[in-house]
């Protein structure tokens, strides 16, 4: 079942004729063995950490002892203060909870086991000393009695004053209700923020806003599944739909920016206050910035849809199609929030195990005499095991939608009388996968995670490597991380062509991807034409989505008039518009792929002749017409735009 194959074998196989949907077996056996042995070994991961107490230290908490809080403990060798009985004190407290350690990702602060945090700031000894004497929770060192707290150090003591914090649910940590802690935070990563005071204020506005941050993301979602649901009623005018709205959204936005900054320009400066003087300044070059930015992203769209037009006619009559099969598979809608519950479900599991890795190991003392827990030996290398796991399971979810995609299309697709599909397509295509093809998928995903992999190593190594590295150096790695990228786009497509092969002729990962490549090239300039344009529109309804509901946040936002708190929210709300369009319309986009590539089975194999009939249906057959003369329009019109739309390979002419 490996990539290579001998000079005979490739002959027959490309003298093999396709039957669609006949024959079912199962693919790459050893592949899906190979990924359950996988499986096998990430479980075995969480099952040690749990094994090894991981889990009670982290639901439960640890002091810097060693003694894991709400719970008897064994008294640890050569450890002080170790073995105590803190069934009374369930909750962990850092008598200096904003000390964090940037490099190594934790709180620098001796950790106790106390029986209640203060709901309330101390300022003085004496308040700590007084809250132990009320509620029985000593916030100072163990060997210290609450008489004694005024008198001792202030080293043996939380840090004053101490900062009103709460339990985190369900991990018993005392965390700090104020944010400043983690503002300190962000201003030690954020290095291209100069003012610290601006920092403060956008991470206070996205602490306010978050009620309308919220409810734009829930807007987001709610546009996505609107635009899928008009996409299968209006395809043939949603591309001038999807472009008039965007024109009128990004007008609009531009518009709206260019104005509040035109209104906060001529708002009197006498009437503010000289403390409040430095902000309005702020919010007025924050306004520019954000029109200035407007109008260049309006002027490149306007461009590049001008550029676009002539070929919106030849993508109106293949998302026609595409809205077809949406008509008679309306469960491909839903297909995102399968795939996202299952990431979620596996991603919420691997943070666990994660965080269990973490906690797991023996005790050993660090620099400061205080226990940590770690792994020694050859088990210390399961974090890396467990992050290739991220990614080829991950991949693995991903590549099962487009399997499921596929397989539900293409047997739309090959069966000539519609009345004579599956109750549900999807279903069926889904009990396909389980029953054959989950070793393709396997294999398919792990050559995504062996190219990803590298990637990742190479930007992790930019990163620490930046200010340090010659400028040679510097050129490689980019042009290093760009090709790798570049790399995996081509294999995600070859992919996804390769899974509609498998799903059409039950064929294994290599074969499959052979075929579909032959098929691709033999159309190269179709595939080109076509598959950018239909991008293009599937873009435009992602800019759409985005549009509006970033629109939507500047009249929700306009109640604060520091603008440049804005930001964070405005970024925030529209990178997850954009992610949540993003996963419904890549549904969109792969029907349209699997159709094309179905399309161009249909045409190179078959000839309408008797024993030879086309699959296609009446609107596709319409596509081909009306394809063909737009072609002999562009024949007329110059030899570039004929080169250009180059009919369908064997068999186009024909149809």
């Amino acid at each position: 079942m490996g990539c290579c194959s001998s000079a005979s074998s490739a002959a027959q196989s490309s003298k093999r004729e396709w039957k669609p949907l006949e024959d079912r077996s199962c693919t790459d056996i050893p592949w899906l063995l190979l990924f359950i042995l996988f499986c096998i070994g990430m479980g075995f991961i969480c099952g040690f950490s749990v094994a090894t107490g991981a889990a009670a230290r982290l639901v439960s908490g640890y002091d810097s002892y060693g003694n894991i809080c709400g719970q008897k403990n064994a008294k640890l060798e050569s450890i002080p203060n170790s073995g105590m009985d803190h069934t009374q004190r369930k909750y962990v407290f850092f008598l200096d909870p904003c000390n964090l350690d940037l490099i190594n990702r934790k709180i620098k602060s001796e950790a106790l086991c106390v029986a209640a945090c203060p709901r309330q700031e101390l300022k003085t000894l004496s308040d700590v000393q007084k809250f132990a004497e009320k509620n029985g929770s000593e916030l100072c060192r163990y060997n210290l009695k609450p008489s004694e707290y005024t008198s001792s150090k202030a080293s043996l003591c939380p840090k004053l004053p101490v900062p009103a914090s709460a339990p985190i649910p369900f991990f018993h940590r005392c965390a700090p209700v104020n944010i400043s802690c983690y503002a300190k935070f962000a201003e030690a990563l954020i290095t291209f923020v100069s003012d610290n005071s601006v920092l403060h204020r956008l991470i206070s506005g996205v602490m306010t806003s978050k009620e309308i941050i919220l409810g734009l993301c829930l807007l987001s979602l709610v546009l996505s599944m609107i635009l899928m649901v008009i996409i299968r009623y209006i395809s043939r005018v949603l591309v001038w739909i999807v472009t008039i709205l965007v024109i009128l959204g990004s007008l609009g936005g531009t518009g709206v920016l260019w104005w509040l900054y035109a209104k906060q320009r001529k708002s009197p400066k006498e009437t503010v206050i000289p403390e409040q003087l430095q902000i309005a300044e702020d919010n007025l070059r924050a306004l520019l910035i954000y029109a200035i930015s407007a109008t260049v992203f309006t002027v490149i769209l306007f461009l590049i849809m001008l550029f676009m037009r002539k070929r919106v006619a030849l993508t109106i009559a293949l998302f026609h199609v595409a809205g077809k099969v949406f008509i008679h598979l309306p469960l491909l809608v839903f297909q995102p929030f399968w795939t996202f519950f299952a990431l979620v479900l596996f991603w919420v599991y691997w943070i666990m195990t994660l965080l269990f890795l973490g906690t797991a190991g023996s005790a050993v003392k660090n620099e400061q005499g205080f226990v940590e827990f770690r792994v020694s030996g050859p088990l210390q290398y399961m974090w890396w095991y467990h992050v290739v796991g991220l990614i080829w399971i991950s991949e693995f979810i991903l590549a099962c939608q487009q399997m499921t995609v596929a397989g539900a299309v293409v047997t739309y697709y090959f069966t000539r009388d519609k009345r004579n599909l599956p109750f549900t397509p999807i279903l069926a295509s889904v009990n396909r996968l389980i029953r054959y093809h989950l070793g393709t998928v396997a294999k398919g995903s792990f050559i995504i995670t062996l190219v990803k992999i590298p990637r990742m190593i190479l930007m992790y190594m930019h990163s620490q490597l930046k200010g340090k590295e010659n400028a040679c150096a510097r050129c490689v790695l980019k042009s290093c991380i760009c090709c790798l990228w570049c790399l995996e786009k081509c294999l995600n497509y070859l992919n996804q062509n390769a899974y509609t092969a498998t799903a059409i002729n039950s064929t294994n990962f290599c074969t499959s991807a052979k075929d579909a490549f032959v098929i691709l090239v033999e159309n190269a300039l179709r595939v080109a034409a076509i598959n950018t344009v239909g991008d293009f529109m599937l873009f435009l309804g992602k800019v759409l989505i985005v549009c509006c509901t970033g629109l939507a946040g500047i009249m929700l936002l306009n109640y604060q008039q520091d603008y440049t708190v804005w930001v964070l929210p405005l970024i925030i709300v529209c990178l997850f518009a954009f992610l949540v369009a993003h996963c419904f319309l890549s549904i969109y986009e792969m029907v349209v792929d699997v159709l094309f590539l179905c399309f161009a089975i249909d045409t190179k194999y078959n000839d309408g002749s008797p024993g030879r009939e086309f699959y296609m249906d009446k609107v596709l057959m319409e596509f081909v017409e009306n394809s063909r003369k737009a072609l002999k329009e562009a024949g007329k019109g110059g030899a570039a735009d004929a080169r250009e739309l180059k009919p369908m390979a064997s068999g186009a002419s024909s149809a």
